[in-house]
């Protein structure tokens, strides 16, 4: 069943290279209004549109109507009947079907919780080993608690572009990996961006993070050497239709380092959100989807593929982030099966949005950064509206998009700053009056 619809300062990030950034994140930099002509005609030989008089009509999936065409108009009807086939569709359809946890699973905290940033702080360092072998696929998680609050703290997850001693401050880090033509090489002591310790410490609130490299590599070819390989059978050539891709698997090692926090007396499991930018964006929104135990979620531009609407011809599509030149290692080859074929797409980003309901959500996107559809970010939170009231939560407190600058204020919440595809300086205000609204600060 489908609805009708007719729609025509205190930065986290320090930024050393915004084109840099850009092009990890994104691949293209996007002009704004102002000079929308400059922005590309095409990418991958698909033509792009940036003009609201194109988009045209299109329908919706509702998230409110069964499969069987059942209106959901309980709480007990939509977590035991409808959210479980929304969840179903995404695993079949877009980002593919993900293990659970590794029977190894194992914690080695070689950091037990030293002094950092002037006594303000207490620094612990994790390795979550996936597998019984040393040498097998893992990761460095890094962990920073104010000294001077009650234990246990809320904490923010950031899933980062850099290695964690590339990201601080802090020469006491393990010092990281990162990929690099295809090959595992020793970090630089600056990657991309950086983590602002102090002013989650000031704040009250706990910072962590993980670098999605050590999870899944993120360049065509990578399939073969992180931890989707490890759970394939030696004699399987490449994937199946509905097999998990390079969000899924950053996703999943998400949700292993929450399997870490549960286990950590310092850390309030009950009280983490997540944070993660561009196609970090999308792992969050998927792994607050899939993963019932975050608290809250902070996607910062996560576009196509995430929280802009797919049905919207808007900047980037469907067609554009699976064309075999670009990004179709991150989900399911499934998904790649309706970029000419949307209306046939079983789901859309108010379903994806609608799993995480009533846990918190910010959109942050920018009004310039027109490939990731900020129109379309906003339309998709409105929709998953109706499934927060339905389950006692605020939705947005308009459906009228609003100007660059103005909050808008709900357990799902959006924010468009005045520039371009990521996080401004001034974004950070909001973010932490949102984290302490709703981890209760």
């Amino acid at each position: 069943m489908y609805r009708n619809t007719d729609q025509s300062g205190k930065g986290l990030f320090r930024q050393t290279s915004l084109l840099a950034l850009l092009a990890l994140c994104s691949g293209v930099l996007i002009a704004g209004p102002a000079n929308a002509r400059q922005a590309p005609d095409e990418v991958a030989g698909i033509p792009v549109n940036y003009d609201e008089a194109q988009v045209g009509s299109y329908t919706l999936p509702d998230p409110l109507v069964r499969e069987n065409g059942e209106a959901v108009e309980d709480a007990h009807t939509w977590y035991e009947q409808r959210r479980p086939e929304i969840l179903a569709l995404f695993k079949e359809f877009q980002y593919g079907h993900t293990p659970g946890p590794p029977a190894d699973l194992r914690f080695d905290l070689f950091d037990t919780g030293t002094p950092a940033f002037d006594g303000t702080a207490i620094r612990k360092q994790v390795t979550v080993y996936f597998t019984a072998d040393d040498e097998g696929p893992k990761l460095d998680l890094l962990i920073y608690l104010p000294a001077d609050v009650e234990r246990p703290a809320p904490l923010l997850l950031n899933a980062g572009f850099s290695a964690n001693s590339s990201m601080v401050d802090d020469p006491a880090v393990k010092r990281g990996e990162i990929w690099r033509q295809g090959e595992r090489v020793p970090a630089p002591e600056q990657g991309f961006g950086s983590l602002n310790v102090p002013l989650f410490i000031s704040n009250g609130i706990g910072i962590a993070s993980v670098y999605y490299g050590d999870i899944e590599p993120d360049f065509i070819g990578g399939l073969e050497l992180g931890v989707i390989k490890h759970y394939q059978d030696e004699s399987q050539v490449g994937r199946k239709p509905d097999e998990w891709g390079a969000i899924s698997a950053w996703a999943w090692g998400l949700s292993r380092a929450m399997d870490y926090f549960e286990t950590d007396s310092d850390v309030d499991a009950s009280r983490i959100a997540l944070m993660g930018i561009s196609r970090l964006g999308k792992t969050v929104l998927w792994t607050a989807a899939r993963d019932s135990r975050f608290a809250a979620v902070i996607a910062s531009c996560s576009g196509e593929g995430g929280a802009a609407l797919s049905r919207r011809n808007f900047g980037e599509t469907v067609g554009h982030l699976t064309a075999p030149s670009r990004y179709p290692y991150q989900f399911s080859e499934s998904y790649q099966l309706f970029a000419d074929h949307l209306n046939h797409f079983p789901v859309d980003a108010n379903l994806l949005l609608s799993l995480i309901a009533p846990r918190a959500v910010l959109l942050q996107t920018g009004d310039e950064d027109l490939w990731s559809d900020p129109k379309g970010e906003f339309l998709a939170a409105v929709d998953a509206g109706r499934v927060y009231e339905l389950l006692g939560a605020e939705p947005m407190e308009t459906d009228q998009w609003p100007a660059p600058g103005e909050f808008v204020s709900g357990t799902i919440s959006y924010y468009m700053h005045d520039g371009g595809h990521g996080t401004a300086p001034s974004d950070w205000d909001v973010f932490l009056d949102f984290l302490r609204i709703h981890l209760n600060i």
